[in-house]
């Protein structure tokens, strides 16, 4: 869906697209089979993760955008960026920040599998409750989440498993150009969208950051007594998919609006996010 602003759509869906792939490819060079194997042995704590990022954020958004009493397509952008689950650079944050190494990967790979059913299944009930006659065909998500997400990821993996030498030396020299590559996409996406932000106002403003932050808040209760899953859990919870809520937005020939306030979300929550992100790096335990 082309964006309103001064940076030519081709060149930031190309930067975007090459970050997401480099990132997402990267961390698969990180990635142990054993230790993503591992995360499987609890079944009962990945449950617990599927239902935060699945359920409870969407029951959340809807809560705290009808107390908010926001004007239509505000609300329905908060709630649209908070069905559309499993953003890549989640992962990234949440190892950053002292995520479990292991269940880290493992929920979000869950999470982006069953998005593809999760966010049709939203959809269809929030007509219920919105009047509307929305939908998205699951083929479409489907084939989002493989690029962006589970073919880097994948191939990431298997190289590693392959030859863990070349990994973590192709990890190594990634490390560097992956961020150098998230501070150019950071940059022309606030370039684009500093006017949206700026123009939701402090009742929207107010409403997502209070989504956010209780998304991080239910993600870090449930993750279990082990702070590395509770983080991971936490960050991967809240960090919401900017791509299939404009995906969805976009099928649906959606109000601007609706596009406005999904952009204005994922700027404003990344914001919110961070604190926590820095919070808990500082009380991670070092590693080894």
């Amino acid at each position: 869906m082309p964006i309103d602003g001064p940076i030519p759509d081709w060149l930031f869906s190309a930067t975007a697209i090459a970050t997401v792939f480099a990132v997402m490819f990267s961390l698969g060079l990180a990635i142990s089979l054993g230790d993503f194997r591992a995360a499987w042995r609890q079944p009962g704590l990945m449950l617990k993760g599927l239902f935060s990022v699945l359920v409870a954020a969407p029951a959340m958004a809807l809560i705290v955008t009808r107390i908010a009493n926001l004007e239509r397509p505000v609300e329905i952008g908060i709630v649209l960026m908070a069905i559309a689950p499993g953003a890549p650079v989640a992962l990234r944050r949440s190892l950053s920040a002292g995520g479990h190494r292991g269940f880290a990967p493992a929920l979000q790979i869950a999470v982006a599998l069953l998005a593809v059913l999760a966010i049709p299944l939203w959809i269809a009930g929030l007509d219920h409750v919105y009047g509307g006659n929305a939908s998205v065909d699951p083929r479409h998500l489907a084939r989002q989440v493989f690029i962006a997400q589970l073919l880097p990821l994948g191939l990431g993996m298997l190289v590693r498993h392959l030859k863990e030498t070349l990994a973590e030396s192709l990890g190594a020299r990634l490390a560097r150009i992956t961020t150098l590559l998230l501070v150019i996409l950071a940059v022309l996406a606030l370039l684009n969208v500093w006017r949206t932000v700026a123009d939701a106002g402090l009742h929207a403003t107010f409403a997502i950051v209070a989504t956010t932050a209780l998304i991080l808040a239910c993600g870090h209760l449930l993750g279990g007594p082990d702070p590395a899953t509770r983080t991971a859990l936490a960050v991967v919870s809240a960090a919401r998919n900017p791509g299939l809520a404009l995906l969805v937005a976009a099928v649906n020939q959606a109000d601007p609006r609706i596009v406005a306030t999904v952009l204005a979300y994922l700027i404003i929550s990344a914001l919110t996010i961070t604190p926590y992100v820095v919070w808990r790096r500082h009380v991670a335990p070092p590693p080894g």
